[in-house]
């Protein structure tokens, strides 16, 4: 190994020393589920964020973006770009020529860590591209280590085998000295610069062990750090990837996304995915999106892909088992293919995305129904009599719950659904009504059609700003019942709880000592089964509080 390489690692692993020695409390943090689990992922492209495509002029955008309620910023690749071989004026931001510094177009290293900084300070959290699998032709690193590189049978330097990246030649990760090199490139930016995690270019072309080995390395420097692989197998996940994308989602101009508009598929292929995603990934994190550089850039627009089908999709994709992503200016309807090696900025203008995004990653941050992994509920479809055009599903988690309602059809839908489980008050998150399901849905939706619903209270059971209002008890639902009924009640204040049940006569005939409780929701089943057919009073006490309902019982 060189002076120059030797002297390069030396630096970086100083880095990573002083950064263990002062900030400790990393080693021992829980993970990445402690700041991801409610959160979506935002994918930056800077050069045609802005007129000026720089670090500064994006930043302007981070109050907007927070307000959306964007929580984790993904940057492709920041890195100097490749002059030799390059691919049109500017070139691709994954022909890297140095992986210690950023591309001089979009501003300095101290501009970079600024703008980290004022993420940072708004809770939000920063992911840069790494591309690991290959570098320009003119990186330094070809010829400071050209041993490090993949070779023809000439001993010519080689794009990767089966593409057709001319800008980009491939590494050999047999070498142990590049293996190194990278882990210790990627400690760097996580120790100096004080980023959150990495996204993983193109990880099926590097072998699997390298992956497992800087993974581990790189957490036990800080363990909360986000690793997302542009991988699409149990396998990433398996060697320490905390997130991999759902390519049959949609993805390369294919998936059931794409399927359900061209007509080939249907609701019920929507719900066989979901339940083979469950059984293959069970509580691993997964990405979910209509749109990435890729897919607009080579495939088309989400008009172009999906037509009338986009704006339902894009409910889908917020409110999937998964954490969706965005990328930039969806949220303004972009409706053109960003040039890859060209400037081509995004149009930004008011568009109804932005109210549509802003309302469901909000409601995704506060609902433990919509979180990620295994923090948030599972999805669970509700049948309706049209279940090849509609798919209507609910997700719940520690008495939060959302129902979603879609027409994956391109004609108007009336449909309908039975289940008791569902009664009760519901706010329409994007429209701001309220609306009472009796165990009953009945919805009317337009072609395409969506309607996303937050469950707020069983039978005129409120709150205000998410704290219970006095001791409240609800009434029974189903009233008449045989022989289940669900009794809700909330406390805003800790209280030992006792519900007793009566006849006409005022004789007790029933006790459930519930026992001490915290301020918050909840729900009691109560079965009547030992109770012969007639009208009874139901009575809560919490602490020095009682209320008094009536229920009837039948046989």
């Amino acid at each position: 190994m060189d002076a120059k390489i030797l002297k390069t690692l030396s630096k970086l692993v100083f880095c990573v020393v002083i950064y263990s020695t002062l900030f400790p409390e990393n080693l021992n943090a829980l993970g990445h589920q402690d700041w991801s689990c409610n959160l979506a992922i935002y994918e930056v492209n800077v050069r045609q964020y802005t007129k000026e495509g720089t670090f500064a002029a994006f930043e302007t955008h981070l109050d907007r973006l927070k307000e959306m309620g964007v929580g984790i910023l993904w940057f492709m690749p920041i890195h100097p770009i490749g002059e030799k071989n390059r691919l049109g004026s500017l070139g691709s931001y994954y022909s890297v020529r140095d992986y210690l510094d950023v591309n001089p177009e979009f501003g300095s290293m101290e501009n970079f860590r600024d703008l980290v900084r004022e993420i940072h300070s708004r809770n939000m959290y920063v992911m840069i591209d790494w591309v690991a699998n290959h570098t320009s032709w003119d990186n330094p690193l070809t010829v400071e280590h050209p041993e490090w590189y993949s070779k023809d049978i000439d001993g010519h330097f080689i794009p990767p085998p089966g593409t057709n990246w001319s800008d980009v030649i491939q590494l050999d990760y047999s070498q142990q000295g590049l293996r190194e090199y990278m882990i210790q490139a990627m400690n760097f930016w996580i120790t100096d610069v004080g980023i959150d995690g990495f996204r993983c270019d193109a990880v099926d072309f590097i072998p699997k062990d390298f992956w497992h080995d800087a993974i581990n390395r790189l957490k036990k420097v800080r363990s909360d750090i986000f690793m997302l692989a542009e991988g699409d197998t149990r396998e990433w996940h398996d060697v320490g990837f905390d997130m991999t994308y759902s390519w049959g989602f949609y993805g390369f101009g294919g998936g059931v996304l794409k399927r359900l508009a061209d007509g080939s598929a249907t609701a019920n292929d929507l719900f066989s995915f979901y339940k083979a995603e469950v059984s293959k990934y069970a509580g691993a994190y997964r990405m979910y999106f209509t749109s990435n550089h890729d897919e607009n850039s080579w495939y088309g627009t989400t008009e172009e892909l999906f037509g009338d089908a986009a704006g339902a999709f894009a409910v889908l994709t917020a409110t999937w088992n998964g954490m969706p992503l965005i990328y930039s200016g969806q949220e303004a309807g972009l409706n053109k293919r960003l040039l890859f090696f060209e400037k081509d900025q995004i149009e930004w203008r008011e568009h109804e995305n932005a109210s549509i995004y802003k309302a469901l990653l909000l409601l995704k941050m506060d609902n433990p129904a919509l979180w990620n992994g295994e923090k948030g509920g599972a999805l669970r479809r509700i049948s309706t009599a049209h279940d090849t055009d509609t798919f209507v599903f609910v997700r719940e988690k520690d008495r939060k719950r959302v129902l979603v309602v879609l027409n994956l059809s391109g004609r108007a839908q009336h449909m309908t659904f039975n289940d008791l489980s569902l009664c009760g008050f519901y706010r329409n998150v994007l429209t701001g009504e309220n609306i009472k399901i009796e165990g009953t849905g009945d919805f009317q939706l337009s072609a395409w059609g969506y309607a996303v619903y937050e469950f707020i209270a069983l039978n005129g059971i409120l709150e205000q700003n998410g704290i219970p209002v006095g001791f409240v008890v609800g009434q029974n639902y189903p009233n008449p019942f045989h022989p289940v009924t669900a009794i809700d009640y909330r406390l805003a204040a800790p209280a030992n709880v006792e519900m007793r049940v009566f006849d006409v006569l005022g004789r007790e005939v029933q006790t459930i000592s519930v026992g001490r409780q915290q301020a918050d929701s909840y729900r009691i089943v109560f079965n009547a089964a030992g109770l012969p057919e007639g009208v009874y009073f139901y009575q809560f006490r919490a602490g020095n509080h009682t209320q008094t309902r009536k229920f009837v019982v039948l046989r």
